[in-house]
């Protein structure tokens, strides 16, 4: 099909504001943990409801992992500071002696079987809930389904596409046309994630209870029975990590191809359902109880970017930063012309491994169309066309590619690099229990009260799933 979303054709339709315009949503994993920095073996709090009612906290895989989930905003300041509320809420209502970890690779954990996944109601959703993961468990064993991080979910505003199919491409139908400049981001997205790897990575440090296949790749040892990493910045997202079994490359030409190709990964056994296909980047349907089916009925509603790692050094994990960057990147992914390269799928993967386990390492070579290239004179080469977009676009987001551009530059500005230095002093442990101990005593300090009540929502969340609440 031809290539709508160009540079050209977008100026020529859209005004910054329009280009700019979004739906933003947030996702956040933590574990719950003890003072001394074990898995907190306590069932999800009360306080907080069941699990498949509470729209904002729930669990993931484990009954100690607490996931957090915001509406969606037209805003990243208001997706930013809706999840930082609920961030406060969970820390000022888990339990006296219990913190939440804000890391991405596990704190201190129990043998295997005494990981408790999560425990759901009677009703048919809450049965097949816990099938699910116990299947998981036996699969990919429980202590990978302890890794957390961010979802960082986005859709350009309906007004925006609307424009752009009603100027230049009526001949398409509005849905189909809607798929194609979400699939095209999704195609991009495969092939650049090694970038957000290693400008968000931030899982450098492993104690010696997690996988022995993660804490063998790992340079350095804290010596308090904990490794740690100098080379590589994400080791969730390394070879180590929380993958499928066999690597599974969909196509991404059409929601048919792609619909089909998972199927098939079903029928064959390598996936149970659609929801196990862990790629870093997932096209989101309407309906999530049946995401093929929805798929084909509604089309795609917006893009889900499971790549980012767990920020310590911000208590909601990611800053608005790095979330307005990724905006940006987006565009650029939509904007981009592809290559005719066959593996760029298989060749995606490769990079991003080698950017999770490696991508400080000067000598780091990555693939691109066959051919060898640095981190760095890849990242430059992007970040150049990134400014240009800025320009021709009137985006304004000179400040943000400046700061990007600086960490590309030297990568003791990365947050990976700086945890690395703290982990050297204090320990991978220790020093995420300070972290947790802190988040959890500013919590208490700055809850908005004011900011419940003019959401109307969260306001009926707080005073009636809370009812035993603290503050």
């Amino acid at each position: 099909m031809q290539d709508y979303f160009t540079i050209d054709t977008i100026k020529k339709i859209l005004s910054p504001e329009e280009i700019l315009a979004g739906n933003f949503g947030l996702e956040k994993e933590g574990l719950r943990i003890t003072s001394n920095g074990k898995l907190a073996l306590t069932p999800h709090p009360e306080i907080f409801g069941k699990k498949l009612e509470n729209p904002y906290i729930t669990t993931d895989f484990s009954e100690s992992q607490v996931e957090i989930v915001t509406p969606t905003f037209h805003s990243i300041d208001e997706a930013y500071h809706y999840l930082s509320f609920i961030v406060d809420i969970v820390n000022t209502n888990i339990s006296d002696d219990e913190y939440i970890w804000n890391s991405s690779l596990p704190c201190i954990i129990p043998p295997s079987d005494k990981i408790p996944l999560a425990k759901y109601s009677n009703s048919d959703n809450g049965k097949q809930a816990e099938i699910y993961r116990k299947n998981l468990a036996k699969k990919y064993g429980t202590k990978k389904q302890l890794i957390s991080g961010i979802h960082y979910n986005f859709s350009f505003t309906e007004e925006t596409i609307k424009k752009l199919h009603e100027n230049y491409h009526k001949n398409i139908e509005y849905k189909e046309f809607k798929n194609q400049l979400y699939l095209k981001i999704v195609r991009n997205y495969l092939r650049y994630k090694w970038l957000i790897i290693y400008l968000t990575g931030a899982s450098v440090g492993a104690h010696e209870t997690f996988t022995t296949e993660c804490t063998k790749l790992m340079n350095k040892t804290d010596e308090k029975n904990s490794f740690y990493s100098t080379e590589g910045p994400s080791f969730r997202n390394a070879s180590c990590g929380y993958k499928n079994l066999l690597p599974l490359y969909p196509r991404y030409d059409s929601i048919n191809n792609f619909i089909s190709d998972v199927n098939s990964f079903i029928e064959d056994g390598s996936l149970s359902e659609a929801k196990e296909l862990y790629t870093q980047i997932r096209l989101k349907p309407k309906d999530r109880d049946d995401v093929l089916k929805s798929l084909k009925q509604d089309g795609i509603l917006y893009i889900e970017i499971r790549t980012v790692d767990i920020n310590p050094f911000d208590k909601c994990g990611i800053t608005k930063l790095d979330m307005n960057f990724i905006h940006l990147f987006i565009i650029y992914l939509l904007i981009t012309d592809e290559t005719d390269y066959p593996n760029w799928q298989a060749d995606g993967v490769i990079n991003e491994e080698l950017t999770a386990q490696s991508g400080y390492r000067t000598d780091t070579k990555l693939i691109k169309d066959g051919e060898k290239i640095t981190i760095k004179e890849w990242a430059t080469e992007i970040l150049e066309k990134m400014k240009e977009m800025n320009t021709e676009l009137q985006l304004n987001s000179e400040d943000i590619l400046d700061t990007i551009q600086e960490k590309i530059e030297n990568p003791s500005k990365t947050y990976g690099k700086e945890l690395a230095e703290i982990i050297k002093h204090k320990g991978f442990i220790d020093s995420q229990i300070s972290i947790a101990k802190h988040n959890k005593e500013t919590s208490f300090d700055i809850i908005d009260i004011d900011y419940i009540k003019n959401d109307e929502k969260l306001y009926e969340f707080y005073t009636k799933s809370l009812p035993n609440k603290k503050i």
